[in-house]
């Protein structure tokens, strides 16, 4: 199955929304700062999310933006402080 790591960045200007988006955001990914997770997510998870997201925000005034990494770019994410990454998926074997 593959995985898509997104990068999921919003602004809303209304407390209310921006907390509840916040806390449904990580039944899907880690924050990295308070509006913005990484995510890895299948196909299904992804649609999912973006429904949920659809039920929370007001598009007319809030942001959500997602921006699609491949493997490459994933590997060379940087940062410059002790945040929070993405625990990446490990192969699974069988002996």
């Amino acid at each position: 199955m593959t995985k898509h790591f997104v990068l999921v960045t919003y602004d809303i200007p209304t407390d209310r929304r921006r907390t509840k988006l916040h806390k449904r955001l990580q039944d899907y990914g880690t924050a990295v700062q308070y509006s913005v997770f990484e995510c890895l997510l299948d196909d299904k998870d992804l649609r999912q999310m973006k429904v949920v997201v659809g039920r929370i925000i007001k598009p007319r005034v809030d942001n959500v933006r997602y921006y699609h990494l491949c493997h490459a770019c994933q590997g060379r994410i940087e940062t410059t402080s002790a945040g929070k990454e993405v625990i990446q998926e490990q192969d699974a074997y069988i002996v």
